[in-house]
Order: structure tokens, then sequence, then C-alpha cells
């Protein structure tokens, strides 16, 4: 029995090359074992036991980071699994599981210190295979923590384009209606026979209604007062009360019109006032489309310059004010809702580091993500940036509740996190250090009730 499994061992193409003594080592000290379809064999977040060499069938992770469990990898038929020598990993990160009836050699992890002794070549391999399992798990939790934050991103540039997206449309409409009013307002003022004196004075107040029109900032009540103010003007002359709605949108005060009264007759007032109400408010949907369509201009741009869709991912000099400025531009609709106070202290001249900006910009976002979502409502926010020797140095504080003391040393542990489930995967801030080092960077905190700072830290290259 014995010698049949070493054969069978010998035989699996992953094992190749490992000296027969050691397989006959592991034989003697694992256990074969013998699981059915859908069995758990890891389950999430406990310790993981035992070191898998598999002999037939498949086992298969799936890691739910927020968005549903993800397949993240397979083992077959002389795949190494399970825990391995020298792995860090405290719990598995997500559940085990056959999906092939399965045959295997599992050895406790209590044998690994005579195992790196004895089996030499074969601890060797696990190393190998544990450094590829890492990088293939690192790249799935970047991506999907990426696709996590896209979600979060779509959702609230949704609700900030939804506003100045309709106000267009419907502003486009009223402007349709607005020049067919136009054009009877106008054939109606040529049909009055008003003097060229009286038609020049015209022509100026509609110039001048024009002009201040495009620059009017009125809040709902000073509209409100605005209108009721020319409506009673009408009244008490008189005169159509109709056009007090249209003219409440133009600059048109109550002096203004008192001074058309002393050249228009009174009998061609409502002539008069129709024109430069339908000319005024035109001009007005049409500022307003103008303030609406730049308004989405900015976030598309901003958008574009967040996620660097014009660069292929390599590293480049970065300014980093620019890349913090776009952040908060896709962030704005959460930092609205929550009436957040942001504040930006960002030194002259900051010298530029070289990196991947969309990279740079994921750690920005993640940064000031959390940090929106430990302040209160009305809170604080200060994002400072400086040089100091050879590094740029960007602090994000926060005036938020802070971390308690037994989280800060864990903080950064992959899949920790003090969120409820469904609102965090644990893995944002370790994805954060994992993206700065590969630039030489390194990220620290430091908390208290009422001031929590994340210090982020770039090498100058010169």
């Amino acid at each position: 029995m014995t010698t049949d499994l070493i054969d069978r061992l010998a035989s699996l193409s992953t094992l190749a090359g490992i000296p027969r003594e050691e397989l006959g080592w592991l034989v003697k000290y694992g256990r074969l074992e013998y699981h059915a379809l859908g069995t758990v064999v890891g389950p999430k977040g406990k310790p993981i036991d035992y070191l898998y060499i598999i002999l037939s069938g498949k086992l298969a992770i799936r890691v739910d980071r927020g968005a549903g469990p993800k397949l993240v990898e397979e083992w077959a038929s002389g795949a190494v699994s399970g825990m391995l020598p020298y792995s860090r990993m405290k719990g598995a990160p997500g559940n085990t599981y056959v999906v092939e009836k399965l045959e295997a050699l599992a050895l406790n992890v209590k044998h690994f210190p005579q195992m790196i002794t004895h089996c030499p070549t074969f601890t060797a391999l696990t190393v190998h295979i544990m450094l590829d399992r890492a990088r293939r798990f690192n790249t799935s939790d970047l991506q999907d923590e990426k696709m996590l934050s896209l979600g979060k991103l779509a959702a609230g540039l949704a609700h900030e384009l939804n506003n100045p997206a309709s106000a267009t449309v419907r502003n486009a409409k009223l402007l349709l209606e607005g020049l067919a009013s136009i054009d009877d307002a106008w054939q109606a003022l040529v049909t009055a026979r008003l003097s060229d004196e009286q038609f020049k004075q015209i022509m100026e107040m509609r110039s001048a209604c024009l002009s201040k029109s495009g620059k009017m900032s009125l809040t709902p009540i000073q509209k409100a007062d605005h209108q009721d103010k020319i409506s009673h003007w009408l009244t008490r002359r008189q005169l159509d009360p109709v056009f007090a709605a249209s003219l409440a949108d133009t600059a048109v005060t109550t002096g203004d019109l008192n001074n058309l009264m002393v050249i228009i007759p009174q009998n061609k007032l409502d002539v008069v006032l129709k024109w430069i109400a339908a000319s005024c408010s035109t001009k007005m949907l049409a500022v307003e489309m103008e303030l609406a369509a730049g308004h989405i201009y900015k976030l598309v741009d901003a958008v574009k310059k967040f996620t660097y869709m014009d660069n292929l991912g390599e590293k480049e000099f970065i300014r980093i004010e620019p890349g913090i400025r776009d952040t908060l531009s896709v962030l704005i609709s959460k930092t609205k809702s929550k009436m957040v106070s942001i504040t930006l202290e960002i030194e002259k001249n900051l010298p530029q580091v070289y990196a991947n900006g969309s990279d740079l910009n994921q750690v920005w976002y993640g940064l000031i993500d959390n940090a929106l979502d430990a302040v209160p409502l009305s809170g604080n926010i200060r994002i400072e940036a400086c040089s100091e020797l050879n590094r740029v140095l960007v602090r994000i504080i926060d005036d938020g509740p802070g971390i308690p003391s037994d989280n800060v040393s864990r903080i950064f542990d992959p899949f920790f996190t003090t969120k409820p489930p469904g609102q965090g995967t644990g893995l944002g801030l370790d994805i954060t250090r994992r993206l700065l080092r590969r630039y030489n960077g390194d990220i620290s905190v430091n908390s208290q009730p009422g001031r929590t700072e994340f210090c982020v830290s770039l090498v100058v290259e010169k």
C-alpha cells in the first residue's frame, strides 16, 4: 500500500523531481482522505490545519468580498493546496469545497517543522506554489476591490448627474416652447406701431435685462418675493398678472417697469412686457442649460482623469494635487449627502512622484471614502500634502469617533473590517498598502477620538 501510494505521488507532474525518500516521508506522516461532492474542507475564516496533495478529483475556493461569492481558484489532480509552510494565512478567505469526488493525501501542520528538515525539495516546491497562489489572490483581491469601488462610484455619479441631465431635458422642452412665444410676442410688438424712439428704449431695456439675467442667482424664497412684487405692480395698473411668473425669472425690477411706463402708453404695455418676458425667459433657459451641461462635462472629465482612461497603466511622473481633486469630484455626491466640509492644504510646487496615476487615485478614493464613512453629519475632513526630504507626504484627517485602540494594529490585515456585513470587504486598507508598496511608498495611521490621521508616504523620483 505504501509503495503504491509513493508511486502514485511520483507519477504526478507537480511532484516530478521530488526525491522518493521525501515522498515516503510524506506518505508516512500523511493520511489518505476521501470527500464527497460538495464537502467543505476549509470553512471561511477557520484555521486551515492540513496540506493537501490531490490524487484525484477537484477542490475550489469561492470568496465573497461584498459582491457575492466569486470563484478564485481550483485545484485538480496533482495540485498541492491547503496550508503551506511559511504561509501567514490565519484563516480561509472563503469556503474551500469539493467540486469533484476527492482523494487526497493530507498532512497536518504539526508535522511542518519536521517536513522542512526531512523534505527540503518538497518544501521548496511548496514555497513557489505559495508565492504563485498569493500573486493570484492579490490580483483577484485588487480587481474585486476596484469593482466594488467602481460600483459605489457609479451609484454616486448617477445621482450627481441626474439633476443636471433632468434640468437639461426639461429646459430644452421649455426652450422650444419659448421660441414660439417669442415669435408671437414679436409679431404683436411689430403691429403695436411704436415710434422709433420707443422701440429704441425697449431694445435697450431688453438688452440690459438679458445682460443681468445671466448673472442672477436667487434662492427660491427670493424668487417668490420678486414675483409677488411684480404681480402686485401689474395688478395695481390693471395689467395681466400672468407676466409675473415670466418676469420673475429675469432681472426686471419694479423700478424698471416704472421707467417703462414713462415712454410706453398703458394700452400697449402688455405687448411690450410679453415680448421682454419671453426674450429674457428664453435667455435664462439657455443659461441654465449651459450650466447643467458644463456640470456634466466637468464630472465626466473628472471621472476620465480619475480612471486614467487615456493611459495604458504605465508608471509616469504624477502630480498629487490633480488626482486628489479629481477624486473629490467623483465623491461629490457622498460629500453633499453628509454635508461634510473638506479642506485642502497642498504645498505649492509639490514634487512629482513616479507611479501609476490610476493606482494612486484608487488610494485617495479608498482613504477619502473611509473618512466620509467615519465622520458625522456636517463633519470635517482635512487633506494636507507636503514634501519632506525625498518624500511627499499626504495626510487625510477626519474628526470622526476614531479607531478603537484594539483595532488600530489590525486595520491593515486582510479581511478585517468593522463595517456591517455587506458594507465592507476588509480589503481596502490592505490593498491600499500593497498599491503604495509597488512604488516604494507606505501608509501609517494615528487615531484618537475626534481625530484620525492616515499618512501616505511616497518617494520623490529624481
